[in-house]
């Protein structure tokens, strides 16, 4: 129908006021009822829509809000759960946000010292050519420098420098494509799109140890995501059940003694992905996408490594001892504040003590997933890989194959989202739904906003009602791509 790929994604563009019309339209004729539009969702975990909290985690925060109490109390518990978990070689910290804790662990751990005579050195970290790579990717100028432009329009979407501002002095970041990934050109802001479910975990930790070696005198560390779906591109596990790449990720930078960073926001303490089975250094949370606190970040990781990570927030290093201490350091500007820490404890409390439930909601979500998408048009059934995710409390909705297979479903960029042409995602906001991250042929599907109940147990009628409007709107999608 459409002579070159490009053509198809130009017709899309075009017919968006059609699409959108139909699918408001479509939330009427499946019963989206007026007074749940635009406060329920598809997740609970994207900053545009943070996830609603539960009446234990708020009853915490409400019983601390008007006492007297000392920050350090907090942090010092938080630590005790975590140490009582990892054991006590494993440390922890709270911060304001996901983002916070990883600048805070890559300037600590990565950037060359600024004190001392002379020059600053130059210092490299090689980061896999991975979904999110904005994120723990941005950090320094990409290497080679064909990637400059990587991040295109959304490096400047927000503010005057955007994401190329936080790029931190003398550091680069060395970006290495995945065997078995294709990073073919998609989108109506069309851009290479980062599709990894054929992934070679083996293959590419050696590619990336071969970028060491290249690199030797400047390598200061590796990053990635702490994820562990086939959409990620760490569906391969090893025999401890944690994701075969990243634990090979960890043997390497253990080999060349140098830190090992991984983002893993959209994941949970203690349920999702071990650092201690990955070889980790520091491991990255967003609390508030998928382990039910307020906003705030935690950095767990190796208790020698935290002890600079603690220093540059401030809370570590009493004069007189190295017990927890507020004082101005480095990073105190990312102070996560009172509420919340004790609504951090709260989750992680949950986490740690709630377990069956907390995987039970997931296989349920996983269950309603398959039975909706079971009853999509059959012309394109066959593309869709669903699974379930404990790491992140969510279900992979992945179809990165479907052009191979000859169902050629439009794929949208991560540009496309920056740029509101995401039609899976804007689509979605047209029918009253809270969208979730739908880029890439990788929808990640949660629980949190609108559909759980304030025990956060899962709502199955909204949360169905959510899933059975995506398909609705990939089917208008598939029409208007000339597919059914």
């Amino acid at each position: 129908m459409f002579k070159n790929k490009y053509h198809l994604y130009k017709h899309l563009k075009l017919s968006i006021p059609k699409i959108y019309e139909e699918a408001r339209k479509a939330a009427d004729e499946i019963g989206i009822p007026k007074e749940w539009r635009g406060k329920f969702g598809l997740t609970g975990a994207i900053s545009g829509a943070h996830g609603l909290i539960s009446e234990e985690v708020d009853k915490a925060i409400s019983a601390v809000a008007h006492e007297v109490i000392p920050n350090k109390v907090f942090a010092d518990e938080i630590r005790d759960i975590v140490k009582d978990y990892y054991g006590d070689d494993y440390d922890a910290v709270l911060v304001s946000t996901c983002e916070a804790a990883l600048w805070l662990s890559f300037d600590v751990l990565v950037s060359p010292p600024f004190s001392g005579r002379g020059e600053k050195y130059h210092s490299r970290y090689i980061v896999p050519y991975e979904r999110h790579l904005h994120h723990h990717g941005g950090y320094g100028r990409p290497v080679p420098g064909f990637y400059k432009d990587i991040l295109a329009d959304r490096g400047c979407t927000s503010g005057e420098l955007g994401f190329y501002g936080k790029r931190l002095e003398n550091v680069e970041t060395v970006i290495v494509p995945m065997e078995g990934a294709r990073y073919t050109v998609h989108g109506i802001k069309y851009h290479p799109t980062i599709l990894l479910s054929g992934v070679k975990a083996e293959e590419t930790a050696r590619k990336i140890e071969e970028t060491a070696n290249r690199y030797s005198e400047t390598f200061a560390g590796i990053s990635s995501l702490g994820y562990d779906t086939v959409g990620y591109g760490y569906g391969e596990k090893a025999d401890d059940g944690a994701p075969l790449l990243q634990k090979r990720l960890g043997e390497i930078a253990k080999k060349y003694n140098v830190p090992y960073i991984v983002d893993n926001a959209w994941g949970v303490p203690f349920i999702g992905t071990d650092p201690r089975k990955t070889g980790a250094w520091v491991m990255t949370y967003s609390m508030d996408k998928a382990s039910g606190a307020p906003t705030c970040g935690l950095i767990i990781g190796r208790e020698d490594i935290m002890v600079s990570i603690r220093r540059a927030m401030g809370t570590h290093g009493e004069r007189h001892g190295t017990w927890t201490s507020y004082g101005k350091a480095a990073y105190v500007t990312f102070d996560p504040g009172k509420e919340s820490l004790a609504g951090a404890i709260a989750a992680l409390k949950a986490l740690r003590n709630k377990a069956d439930k907390f995987k039970a909601n997931v296989d349920k979500l996983h269950q309603i997933t398959v039975e909706e998408f079971d009853k999509i048009d059959s012309k394109l059934k066959g593309i869709f890989k669903i699974s379930k995710s404990y790491n992140s409390a969510a279900v992979e909705i992945n179809y990165d194959e479907c052009w191979e297979k000859g169902v050629p479903l439009p794929i949208f960029s991560i540009e496309d989202m920056y740029a509101g042409t995401n039609i899976l995602q804007a689509g979605a906001s047209e029918m009253g739904i809270v969208p979730t991250i739908a880029y890439d042929a990788n929808i990640y599907v949660s629980l949190g906003l609108g559909t759980v109940d304030k025990n956060g147990d899962i709502l199955e009628d909204k949360m169905r009602l959510a899933i059975r409007g995506l398909v609705k709107l990939i089917e208008i999608v598939a029409k208007y791509a000339g597919l059914i």
